[in-house]
């Protein structure tokens, strides 16, 4: 029996998430300090996002999707591969001030 891939039926469907940049990051793109509505195709992760607005991972020290931080790995990178949903908000941070991006200790 041939059964259809995996998230065949998703093929022409679209989510929209809304991005907030701070920080560092609030200037990469046109209107600085404004949530962004970005439209993805279903099955997209953070990743494809960052792909998308061209905003290397490496830029990105704190991200949260609906509140929730996914940012801990333990190499200290974000997770790329998380998965978006259609209305999820996306907050995305370069280094804070006298954080660990800067190079200082944290306390």
């Amino acid at each position: 029996m041939n059964l259809p891939p995996v998230g065949h039926n998703t093929a022409d469907l679209t989510i929209k998430t809304e991005l907030k940049l701070f920080n560092s990051l609030a200037t990469h793109l046109d209107a600085p300090l404004e949530t962004q509505t970005i439209v993805l195709p279903a099955g997209s992760t953070l990743g494809d996002l960052l792909r998308q607005i061209e905003l290397p991972p490496p830029r990105v020290f704190i991200a949260y999707v609906n509140g929730r931080d996914i940012t801990p790995r333990l190499d200290g990178a974000i997770e790329t591969g998380h998965p978006l949903q259609d209305g999820d908000v996306v907050a995305l941070s370069g280094p804070v001030p006298y954080s660990w991006g800067y190079g200082s200790p944290i306390v």
